[in-house]
Order: structure tokens, then sequence, then C-alpha cells
């Protein structure tokens, strides 16, 4: 049994945040594979829980007429992996957040929850970083919009307010157009672990000179928070593809703008040597898949009109 107060089953996204607001005490449930987890160790106990599973609006992925990809937060991973506009134009965002825990925790665990928990080992976070990600909150106060890469301030803590409740992961057509990626993570098992490490690299080449125009580089576990290494970014930005000398500047220059931390699962110095390994790892597959056109590009305005949804 759980030591729960009070359990509150909203109907929309206006109630669950009136009700945050009522209850100083509750937190907010949609799949509960790190709220359930956390009430088992006696984490809140006593506390209430204000559930957001029903409310249908919040599933789904859908693209706008302006190309923006609309992810519900309460979407589970195995839909996003299968969803077909995941896979066309951010399959790598799929790989992602299919390497969380095993099938069980996957149809059940959603990409909400695994943002708005704060952990950096989230295995969506470092693609999300390199997507640009925003995050759209409702609270009492209204909707705001915070980008990924601000919405992170320390272990386990976000910018999301107490009574806000995530409606939507937006991600603009100019940051996935054009661009192929990887994701790798490194775990001690390869399923039910938690990551040591994760890294994602995304490149947009350009197809006449097979020079990178833009480079995206993503962490999680690598600093407190899921960071980017813009200065390594910028490094890349103009070097050809085919020169091996991109992959001796990406692992070591990730290596001066990450902070990890030695932990039971790795030392600092471990880390440290997964960070470089990992990022000339997941750049050369970016590039492999760019090579081989996978880059999604601009497509018919008719077909920009669907919405598309689990």
């Amino acid at each position: 049994m759980f030591d729960i107060e009070q359990y509150y089953e909203a109907g929309s996204v206006e109630e669950a945040v009136r009700l945050l607001s009522e209850h100083e005490d509750a937190e907010l449930i949609c799949g509960g594979t790190d709220v359930l987890v956390k009430l088992r160790d006696g984490k809140g106990a006593g506390g209430s829980l204000v559930s957001i599973h029903e409310i249908s609006s919040l599933r789904g992925v859908k693209r706008l007429e302006d190309g923006t990809l609309v992810i519900g937060p309460a979407t589970c991973f195995t839909d996003i992996t299968n969803h077909p506009l995941i896979q066309k134009y951010v399959p790598y965002l799929g790989e992602a957040v299919d390497t969380v825990g095993g099938p069980q925790v996957r149809n059940q665990g959603t990409i909400g929850g695994n943002v708005c928990n704060g952990a950096t080992s989230a295995d969506s976070a470092a693609t999300l970083q390199t997507l640009n990600a925003v995050v759209v909150l409702q609270g009492t106060d209204g909707v705001r919009k915070v980008p990924v890469t601000r919405f992170y301030t320390g272990p386990g803590r976000t910018v999301r307010r107490h009574d806000e409740v995530c409606r939507a992961i937006e991600i603009r057509p100019e940051d996935y157009l054009g661009f192929t990626g990887c994701y790798l993570k490194y775990g001690k098992r390869s399923a039910m672990e938690i990551a040591t490490l994760g890294c994602c690299v995304r490149v947009n080449l350009d197809p006449e000179s097979g020079r990178i125009r833009e480079a995206r580089i993503g962490y999680g576990v690598a600093a407190p928070t899921p960071i980017r290494c813009p200065e390594t970014e910028a490094s890349l930005a103009g070097m050809n593809a085919e020169d091996g000398r991109i992959y001796e500047k990406i692992g070591n220059g990730v290596l001066n703008e990450v902070n990890p931390r030695s932990s039971w699962r790795a030392s600092k110095e471990f880390r440290l040597q997964l960070i470089s390994e990992l990022a000339r790892r997941a750049l050369r597959e970016a590039i492999r898949r760019s090579l081989n056109h996978e880059a999604p590009f601009e497509t018919l305005p008719e077909e920009k009109g669907g919405d598309q949804s689990c």
C-alpha cells in the first residue's frame, strides 16, 4: 500500500492546476513510474496526488501548419518511439526514449514526467537539449513557454512551479529539418538501467560541399543538469564531414564544457572518458546517416497540415 492522503483525478489541465493550487502537499502523477517508486521508498508519504492520466489532450504527437512538432507530455515512451511523425522527423528522440527501462516502463512512463522530474540521467534530456525543445507550462498565472535549455536548475530541480502543469513539448522546424542525429547511452546493463552517461550529437551537412553547417551536442549525467556544449559545436561548423580531425576536435573539446561527478555508478574519470568517446561515436553515426540522405527536409504543403496523434 502507498501512504497517500488524497487522490484526485483531474478532467482537464485547468482542473489539475486548480487542485495543485488548493493542495500544497499534492504532487502530479501520470504514468507513475517515478512518483510511485518515491512513495514506496517513503518520500512524500502522507501527501496527495493529482492525476492527469485521463486528460486526452495531453497525449499524442502532431505537426502544426508551420512545421512545429507538438508532443503531448502524457504520451508514453513506446508511443513516441513508434509514432510516424517521430520516426520521420526526429527518429533519434524515439531511439533515446526506447532505452528507458524495459517494455513495461516504456508502456507506462511518459515524456512529460521524464522531463519534469529534473533528473540529469533522463534519457530524453540530452536529445531535447539539442532540439532546442520548448516546455509549455500552464499555471494559475496563465501559460508560459520555457526553452528546455533553461528548464533545469539543479539535480532534480526545474523552473516548473508547484501549480503548473506541462501541457506540451514543442520542437520548431528549424531545429529538426536538415538534421540527422544519434543518441548513445552507457550503462552497465543493456536494459532496465539508469544512464551512467547519455550523449546526443546532431549534424546538419551541406549536401554540396559535405561541410558541417551546424552541430549540436547534448549530454545527460555530464553535469548537475542536462547540458549543451556550445563552444565545441561552434568549432565543428564549417569542417568537412570526411575530415578525420573532427573526431579529435569533438572528443577533446567537450571535455572543457562538462562537469561530471563521481558516484556509485562511475567515477568522474570514467565519465570523462565516456563523454569523449560517446561524442566521437555519436558524431560518426550522425554523419553516416546524413551521407545516406536520412535527414528530413521540408515537405509538401498538403502534408504539413497533417495532425497525427496517438
